[in-house]
């Protein structure tokens, strides 16, 4: 009997074993950015008044 492609494409095998630390450590590293200029900004206009 022949295989259909609904067979091939349930079965794929995952050979993909890259890390994603970097990725995860450029997240947290903008997000820290994102944090602080938001902080200095907010600290800039509590002390305009």
């Amino acid at each position: 009997m022949a295989k259909t492609e609904l067979d091939n494409k349930t079965k794929t095998e995952i050979n993909d074993h890259s890390s994603l630390k970097g990725t995860l450590a450029s997240v947290f590293l903008m997000g820290f950015f994102f944090v602080f200029a938001w902080l200095g900004v907010y600290y800039l206009y509590l002390n305009r008044f």
